[in-house]
């Protein structure tokens, strides 16, 4: 089997003006050993994010610009379009998680153990996790895992790294959150199986620009159901 030679990362950004160039600082900075391709999708910033993205200057950065905001899932489908890795990563735009964390996450791909990996953040407890959130994204995974007879610990997390070829006809149609779980039930429907890797996590509160909150639970909920039931 050929080893990866190009790693593309995806990027959903709306409204990091005070993080983003600190993580691509970080995700040019970590050696992995693959070529990179970043890809970043604005969903219309208007705090500042959107101009420093016209501004940046490096041949590995490719910047879509959304007329409208369509929502997480939609840019990350459209930077998926673009990607031309062999491995696809899910980065965030924030400081909550560490693109210096690449090289474990990598470890079962390059080393063939794996096709998919997350980086979970709780495999190893709550940690930080605010209660609620924490509460709404097991119960999120035990569905998952009760439907597709798997075993994971977080299914919302945003580090997802899979050849490009898994995804391969996987008929999208969550635009939100929601995506998370849709991309993961439609992995599970296939029957591949999905390694984890803890991670560190450091979450942000809403005043610090969390978007993510407890109510993607029912709209997750409900793409778990319909890609497992669906034909």
């Amino acid at each position: 089997m050929e080893r990866p030679k190009k790693i593309s990362i995806v990027m959903a950004v709306y409204n990091e003006k005070d993080s983003i160039l600190e993580v691509l600082h970080k995700i040019k900075d970590v050696r992995i050993g693959l070529n990179k391709e970043i890809i970043i999708v604005d969903g219309c910033s208007h705090d500042g994010t959107r101009e420093i993205l016209k501004a940046l200057d490096d041949p590995r950065i490719k910047v879509l610009f959304e007329e409208q905001r369509n929502g997480k899932g939609a840019a990350l489908r459209l930077g998926f379009s673009q990607a031309s890795g062999d491995i696809i990563l899910i980065q965030d735009a924030d400081r909550e998680i560490d693109p210096y964390e690449y090289p474990l996450l990598l470890e079962p791909i390059l080393k063939g153990e794996s096709e998919v990996v997350f980086g979970s953040r709780f495999k190893k407890g709550r940690g930080k996790t605010d209660p609620i959130n924490y509460l709404g994204n097991r119960f999120v995974t035990w569905v998952a895992n009760t439907l597709f007879a798997a075993h994971l610990t977080d299914i919302e997390t945003c580090y997802k790294l899979f050849k490009r070829g898994i995804i391969a006809g996987m008929r999208f149609s969550c635009s939100g959150f929601d995506f998370d779980a849709e991309l993961t039930s439609l992995i599970l429907k296939k029957g591949i199986s999905i390694s984890e890797v803890p991670i560190s996590y450091n979450p942000r509160s809403k005043d610090e620009g969390k978007k993510l909150h407890w109510t993607v639970v029912l709209p997750s909920l409900l793409a778990i159901i319909r890609c497992r039931f669906a034909r």
